[in-house]
């Protein structure tokens, strides 16, 4: 009982609550970012470059073994570059909207710190040391 206790008291902290929110975000945000490379992107990229679609890019390592019929009886070895080019192109471009982000909210906790605090008053024996600073001086 006393784990269950402490359990709920972790998982109900301000930090893990924050963290999963951000993970759940983080995930749509990289099947966003996935559909706009793949879908947007990578054809037009492939367009330029001969109409070839990245993900079909590879180097066949060994020919798959047929049997007479032609089914498959062992599977082609491949090394598959486009693939690995098209989840390249993703991380970029997450890394980038990341960094464009926390450079936002860098620029605008930077903002709040710059407006200036009101001068603090004096503490009293400070302000009574100038009072009587000041007496003493027009004497």
């Amino acid at each position: 009982m006393k784990m269950i206790k402490e359990f709920k008291e972790f998982a109900m902290r301000g930090n893990v609550v924050d963290m999963a929110v951000g993970i759940i975000i983080g995930g749509a945000f990289g099947k966003i970012v996935t559909s706009v490379v793949g879908d947007l992107l990578m054809p037009v990229i492939g367009f330029f470059f001969g109409g070839a679609s990245f993900v079909d890019l590879k180097i066949t390592l060994k020919e798959a073994v047929l049997d007479p019929a032609g089914q498959i009886i062992t599977p082609a070895s491949t090394l598959n570059y486009g693939n690995f080019i098209q989840v390249t192109v993703d991380f970029l471009i997450i890394a980038f909207a990341i960094f464009l982000m926390i450079k936002a909210m860098n620029k605008m906790k930077k903002k709040e710190k710059e407006v200036p605090a009101a001068p603090a008053a004096p503490p009293a024996d400070i302000a009574l040391l100038t009072e009587i600073r000041d007496l003493l001086k027009n004497k």
